[in-house]
């Protein structure tokens, strides 16, 4: 069975990013993201009304986080540190040394390839250290945008 620690939560970064911790510290920009209809179009929650749920919100991510099932992190630019976005592994099978990936980037930096350099080094992340097998996307089928950033992650 998979066996995964994210004590002390690893810190990635890329040659613009870095993929960090979200705290409270996140709430205002998290519930940007979480409360915007076009950046949450193909995310199947809903809108989100008020930074006190985006802090619940973040409360849980972190308790997911303790528990080691799952971890999510905030895509900050190197230049600022302030959260665009997040990519997260969450429903991690433990026994089939699976997960599945899930992103999400403020619409003022779409088509930059944030997300396609935040996913490929969460990706590498999941294969070499989490040791995982596979890693699956489930995305909105109207979502061509995800779906052409997956196809070439994986090419």
């Amino acid at each position: 069975m998979l066996e995964v620690n994210f004590n002390p939560f690893p810190v990635l970064e890329t040659e613009r990013l870095v993929l960090r911790r979200t705290t409270l510290d996140d709430a205002n920009d998290y519930f940007f993201l979480r409360s915007s209809p076009k950046a949450m179009k193909h995310i199947c929650k809903p809108l989100q009304t008020s930074v006190e749920e985006t802090k619940e919100l973040i409360y849980k991510i972190n308790e997911m986080i303790a528990f080691n099932n799952g971890i999510s992190w905030s895509v900050c630019l190197k230049s600022d540190n302030k959260m665009i976005g997040t990519v997260s592994f969450h429903r991690i099978m433990k026994e089939h040394y699976r997960a599945e990936i899930g992103y999400m980037l403020h619409p003022s930096f779409w088509k930059q390839g944030i997300i396609s350099e935040a996913a490929g080094v969460v990706i590498k992340y999941g294969f070499e250290n989490m040791k995982l097998h596979s890693i699956e996307a489930n995305i909105d089928s109207t979502n061509i945008g995800s779906e052409k950033l997956l196809k070439n992650l994986i090419l």
